[in-house]
């Protein structure tokens, strides 16, 4: 539910660009802009071709469409239509085309693995990928995995085939975060089937995949600060666990396996551990009833629990009549899912975003500094003088305590305030 960014994210220096190695723009026509292309797939416009038909591709049939004026591309399994997004992209007709009637999918890597690509082109899906005949009995053995990933055991291929298919991971690198990504191969994935843990250098993360678990259990190579954040792309069943790096340096690898990583065992096997719960800690969705006003005040990964309580509000609470999001990082750079609020603010008219940066470049149009009264009185306007109004509040310990203490200063009773431990 939450691309729309400005034309100025990411930021010249940000770190994606640095991933993308300096990769160059190109200028865009007048009326190509990003919100222009959001526009174009918000018009009903056909931008497949197939008049909403989703079709099963073969390789044969992908390779046919390899021209501008019909030029498909398959991304990690799905095949889209990119030739009615030519005249947007940022660098330039030639970049796609390199991909085209193929699979791009290390090609995208290569440059633009921060991009949320499904929601950028959804509306130019084609369909997936048909699936290859059996591979003969040994495939599992000789197979060489790359980009990060690991060779799953005898046991879970055994497991895969009697249950779920068998998932997958990846992982990349930004100076300073760390990025794993599970491929789950099922589309009902939500963040209620996902548990993560993890103490000083070891992480493992469970996802529950009908009566199976997928385990990713390993030993970190180098240590991670606690903050973490979890990201479901519900239409292709992929989870992106984000953990931020104690030091900005380059991991030559993600680390080493610990018992049972990367298998998919039935649930009753999956073992014994401790689990950080889900986000939303003790809030109660009661606290939702009636209400006309949420406000939302996260710091850094204080976003994190935000991701849901937007998605249940603004889903199944009719009653609302605003829902505000002031986000307080340092950087730009550090903006989680900017691009995903921003579109969100276009879809729902009840939705606004605000950031504040505590270390703005000179360039930065938007707020600066850090949680004040006189920010929060300018930001928490209730739509009418007796509005039913909830302001939840996470970030790190001083930012939750300072803020409560000037939402008292504002009025605000107990009974309107929600804190979560970031």
């Amino acid at each position: 539910m939450l691309n729309v960014p400005s034309q100025s994210f990411p930021a010249p220096s940000s770190q994606q660009r640095v991933v993308a190695g300096g990769r160059s723009k190109v200028p865009l026509k007048q009326g190509r802009s990003l919100m222009d292309w959001i526009r174009l797939t918000k018009s009903g416009k056909d931008l497949t071709g197939l008049k909403g038909r989703l079709i099963e591709v073969t390789e044969e049939e992908l390779k046919k469409h390899d021209k501008k004026d019909d030029c498909w591309i398959c991304i990690r399994g799905f095949v889209y239509n990119v030739s009615p997004y030519m005249e947007y992209h940022p660098g330039g007709e030639d970049e796609l085309m390199r991909a085209a009637g193929s699979d791009g999918t290390d090609l995208f890597d290569q440059v633009h693995r921060w991009v949320n690509y499904e929601s950028m082109l959804k509306e130019c899906l084609v369909g997936r990928m048909a699936v290859k005949p059996a591979a003969p009995k040994d495939y599992h053995e000789e197979k060489k995995v790359l980009n990060g990933m690991l060779p799953k055991s005898q046991a879970t291929d055994t497991l895969a085939r009697e249950g779920p298919s068998s998932p997958s991971y990846d992982w990349f690198q930004t100076d300073s975060l760390v990025t794993i990504v599970i491929y789950t191969k099922q589309k009902d994935i939500t963040l209620d089937s996902v548990i993560v843990d993890h103490q000083d250098d070891s992480f493992r993360a469970e996802t529950i995949i009908k009566d199976y678990s997928y385990l990713i259990n390993i030993e970190l190579s180098h240590a991670v600060q606690e903050d973490f954040s979890v990201r479901i792309v519900e239409n292709v069943g992929k989870i992106e666990i984000v953990l931020k790096k104690k030091e900005n340096t380059s991991w030559k690898c993600l680390g080493h396996p610990l018992e049972n990583h990367n298998s998919l065992v039935p649930k009753k096997d999956a073992g014994d551990f401790v689990f950080v719960s889900n986000p939303e800690g003790n809030f109660k969705t009661s606290q939702f009833q009636e209400l006309e006003d949420l406000f939302l005040l996260a710091a850094g990964t204080g976003f994190t629990p935000m991701v849901k309580l937007l998605n249940y509000a603004l889903a199944n609470i009719p009653s609302l009549r605003k829902v505000k999001l002031m986000f307080f990082n340092k950087t730009e750079d550090d903006i989680i899912w900017r691009s995903q609020l921003e579109e969100l603010t276009f879809k729902d008219k009840r939705f606004d975003v605000e950031f504040v940066l505590s270390a703005p470049i000179s360039e930065w149009n938007g707020k600066q500094g850090h949680v004040s009264p006189a920010l929060l009185s300018e930001f928490l306007k209730r739509s009418s003088d007796k509005s039913k109004v909830l302001i939840c509040i996470c970030g790190p310990t001083p930012f939750t305590e300072q803020g409560i203490k000037f939402l008292h200063e504002l009025n605000f009773s107990k009974d309107e305030i929600h804190s979560f431990t970031a």
